[in-house]
């Protein structure tokens, strides 16, 4: 029978410094609930509490008036909770049947032995739910793309044995940040099942829009205190701004000021590799490149060329005038620097500082200067505007906002010549992408040269002076996107017949 959950008084500080200040949160059957706020409003950490896989400081759970213990992630899922979290926690080398089934009751036989057919049938099964007939179960989840690797994530969430009772609370976090739009929609065709079957929703993203499509009501977290409850028929998309943020918010993007320089500073010519095929452009002194395309067509391999991640086995690959990169290790010191897709398992190491993480491929000599450190944390902290107790405070602490803002910090460092972006407001909130674009303006603006990729179609627009459009690794057009409208700019990665323009 559907129930009603409430969480009330929940507080949570780390190293003295509050991320949760005494929040209540009362989830109705059949409603999707929205958490809104920007990085660092205690979304995460709330999320974290009523998963059971943080301790609360205080923290009262009822269901339906009765109490219950949340002290461990198992009690949360005996409850009936379950949980698609923003980071991609997958095993890579397990196949997409054993996560899918990963912490479920197994598929066997007499008790001993996994019933692989069992297995495969179960996980073709949750995927079904989300319209999903394309994936291969048997396959190692790693050799996934990211997209489907959420899938796979949410499918998890969706398995449960027949005649099971069905979970009462199901809880998004930015389940959309890695799907194209198709995906995300097959998504919310799901959580609409799953309202009428009874279940409490609690959705968390930094896509207003999708708020505003799919939510019932919405509760605005700043700063880690409660600020507003409401439905979402007696609200609007500024005013969650304005609550968010506590003041008015700009819009767009800040204008470019400095013309771009004359000075090639890195050149793809007729390249081909595993994944790429024919890729030709020349990149000038400050000028920002899109590069774009339906989801794994090849964008995040071109980044990874420059930086020596990937090899070219045709065409050649230049960066100021002689030979690009060999490794991640020569790219760094020559003046590349990367913003990775997935920040977690690329960008941080999360049991680490931020101090560490941020100056970690710049260290050089034997002996390190912690005083010299701390200072210069501090100061990429201002420019990045962290939310941080300290150069010290270790990262799996901070929120997604704010880990990404770290990974932006490590890759200024330096001051780059090149800048590699692979998603880069990837689940940020709308107050911090204006801080990020405004920062990516300024080093732009400085002479550093920024290649990025991003499936924001607005982020694109709004912010390169030329874009690359990818199909299946090959390149087909590079556009000025000076008045288009994101649906103009759609269009064209499904023009799969236009011949590929030279810059």
């Amino acid at each position: 029978m559907p129930s009603t959950l409430s969480f009330n008084g929940l507080r949570k500080s780390y190293g003295g410094a509050p991320a949760l200040s005494d929040v209540s949160l009362t989830l109705a059957p059949g409603r999707v609930h929205a958490l809104v706020g920007e990085n660092g409003a205690g979304k995460s950490t709330l999320i974290k509490l009523i998963a059971g896989v943080v301790p609360a400081d205080t923290m009262t759970v009822t269901k339906d008036g009765a109490p219950i213990t949340l002290n461990s992630a198992g009690d949360a899922l005996a409850a009936g909770f379950r949980f698609i979290h923003q980071e991609l926690n997958i095993v890579p080398q397990l196949s997409v049947a054993e996560n899918i089934l990963l912490g479920q009751p197994g598929a066997t036989r007499y008790g001993l032995f996994v019933d692989w057919k069992a297995l495969s049938q179960k996980a073709n099964s949750a995927l079904a739910e989300l319209g999903i007939d394309d994936i291969d179960v048997r396959v190692h989840a790693g050799g996934l793309g990211v997209g489907d690797q959420m899938l796979v994530k949410i499918a998890s969430a969706l398995v449960r044995d027949e005649g099971a009772e069905a979970p009462g609370l199901y809880v998004f976090d930015e389940p959309t940040a890695a799907l194209s739009d198709t995906e995300s929609e097959k998504l919310f065709d799901v959580i609409e099942r799953l309202k009428k079957d009874g279940a409490a929703i609690l959705y968390v993203s930094h896509r207003l829009g999708e708020i505003m499509q799919i939510c019932d009501d919405v509760t605005v977290l700043r700063n880690g205190a409660h600020v507003i409850t409401t439905p979402i028929a007696d609200t609007s998309r500024d005013e969650i701004v304005h609550q968010m943020t506590g003041r008015e918010l700009m819009d767009g993007y800040p204008p470019r000021i400095q013309s771009i320089g004359a000075n090639p500073v890195c050149a793809a010519k007729n390249i081909s590799s595993a994944k790429l095929d024919q890729i030709n452009f020349t990149l000038r002194d400050g000028e920002i490149l899109g590069v774009a395309g339906l989801s794994d067509c090849g964008q995040t391999e071109i980044l990874r060329l420059f930086l020596g991640l990937e090899r070219a086995l045709a065409g050649s690959l230049t960066f100021n005038t002689s030979a690009a990169p060999r490794n991640p290790v020569q790219a760094w010191q020559r003046g590349v620097a990367y913003v990775p897709r997935e920040r977690r398992s690329e960008g941080l190491m999360m049991t680490l500082g931020v101090r560490q993480n941020t100056l970690l491929p710049h260290y050089r000599g034997l002996f390190a200067n912690r005083r010299a450190e701390i200072e210069k944390t501090r100061g990429l902290e201002t420019d990045v505007k962290l939310k941080a107790v300290g150069p010290d405070q270790v990262v799996h602490e901070l929120s997604g906002g704010n880990q990404q803002k770290v990974v932006f910090a490590k890759a200024i460092a330096k001051n780059p010549r090149l800048l590699l972006l692979d998603e880069p407001t990837r689940g940020v909130d709308v107050g911090a992408k204006f801080e990020i674009y405004s920062l990516i303006r300024h080093l732009s603006e400085g002479g550093c040269s920024v290649i990025m990729s991003s499936s924001d179609l607005p982020e694109l627009i709004g912010m390169c002076d030329r874009i690359l459009i990818l199909h299946a690794g090959r390149q087909y057009d590079i556009i000025e996107p000076q008045g288009m409208q994101p649906g103009d700019l759609l269009a064209t990665f499904y023009d799969h017949h236009k011949t590929s323009e030279l810059p």
